[in-house]
């Protein structure tokens, strides 16, 4: 899995999470269902949730926002078509405020 965060430096607010999912032969992976969930470094905040969508061949986009500025943890949750879950974490330091 690779991924791009937009907007660079993140910022408090609607952020885009790019994707590129691939399996050990470096094919696309497709139809995968997946959700993202946000949240803070420290304990005591709500998470965040949303969900990506298949734009093509292996690529996927989805919207999150993050709500506070700070250290956040982006799990991406999988459920690849053979229905096994597959789960990634993406570490976003340093979200700034608007």
């Amino acid at each position: 899995m690779t991924y791009q965060i937009t907007p660079q430096p993140e910022r408090v607010g609607s952020t885009e999470i790019s994707l590129l999912l691939r399996d050990g032969k470096s094919k696309p992976l497709t139809g995968v269902h997946i959700k993202l969930e946000a949240n803070m470094s420290h304990p005591g905040m709500a998470p965040v949730f949303g969900e990506s969508i298949e734009i093509g061949e292996g690529r996927y986009r989805g919207k999150i926002g993050f709500t506070m500025p700070g250290d956040w943890i982006v799990l991406v949750h999988m459920t690849l078509p053979d229905q096994k879950k597959v789960e990634r974490q993406i570490d976003v330091k340093g979200v700034e405020t608007k």
